[in-house]
């Protein structure tokens, strides 16, 4: 089993974060907007998504979760092969513990509507899922000085 490659982990995390904070802007900054709009209107927080450090933040919180995602792709490709569908099931661990529980616990306490947690949380599947995607196919292991095994101090003599 080979060492997890942390540079190429920050590669796929930053490429497939991009993609994925690209998808959430559409998803829930386009499609979403208005009904966002009104859901921090309710609360009194009417500029909730006018600040100049809104997108950056943005950006930055799913650059960061990505890494996340491909960190745990990484940790459990050796059980389940590297591809598509590993990068799919660190996605789900991912989009599960950040967008499910969290966005279930907003409606069952009242801070949010259902109808768009339910679109927030089935668009999240989407995001999360080919921000995986694509940040896994950026990933490779690291090499490993165990298979030059001369290099490693590790050879023998036959006496």
């Amino acid at each position: 089993m080979g060492k997890i490659n942390h540079a190429r982990v920050i590669l796929g995390g930053i490429v497939g974060g991009i993609v994925a904070a690209t998808l959430d802007w559409f998803f829930n900054g386009v499609l979403l907007g208005q009904r966002w709009n009104d859901a921090v209107k309710m609360l009194n927080h009417p500029n909730a998504f006018s600040g100049s450090a809104f997108l950056p933040v943005l950006y930055l919180i799913f650059i960061v979760g990505n890494c996340l995602v491909i960190w745990i792709y990484a940790g459990i490709r050796p059980r389940f092969g590297a591809g598509v569908r590993t990068a799919v099931y660190a996605g789900l661990v991912t989009w599960a513990l950040a967008i499910l529980l969290p966005n279930t616990n907003f409606v069952v306490m009242g801070i949010f509507g259902r109808r768009l947690m339910l679109y927030s949380t089935l668009f999240g599947i989407v995001e999360v899922a080919v921000g995986a995607i694509v940040g896994a196919a950026l990933y490779k292991e690291a090499e490993s000085t165990a298979a030059y095994p001369a290099a490693a101090g590790a050879h023998r003599t036959t006496s």
